[in-house]
């Protein structure tokens, strides 16, 4: 597999299944985090999960009924979204 030095990750397929959030790279990487990992969409409803689009050429998904933006980035770094006002834990 080839992909070129420097070159940005992006989302090629993007799914959303009762536990996990699954991210297939246009590089052929498949990362999965758990839904956990998104507050507001551990709180959604099916429904509001399975409406999102890839947004900036595959960078990120955004799901317009919850107001949840995840970065491909955030996903590969295991970056997980936090409610406001909740204290980070420490290393």
């Amino acid at each position: 597999m080839n992909t070129a030095a420097g070159s940005d990750p992006r989302i090629h397929k993007f799914r959303v299944t009762r536990d996990q959030l699954v991210a297939e790279l246009a590089d052929g990487r498949v990362v999965s985090v758990p839904l956990a990992w998104s507050w507001r969409l551990s709180e959604a409803t099916p429904a509001q999960r399975a409406n999102f689009r890839l947004i900036g050429a595959g960078q990120g998904i955004h799901w317009p009924d919850v107001d949840e933006d995840l970065s491909v980035e955030g996903l590969l770094q295991g970056t997980l979204a936090r409610r406001p006002g909740a204290k980070r834990r420490s290393a």
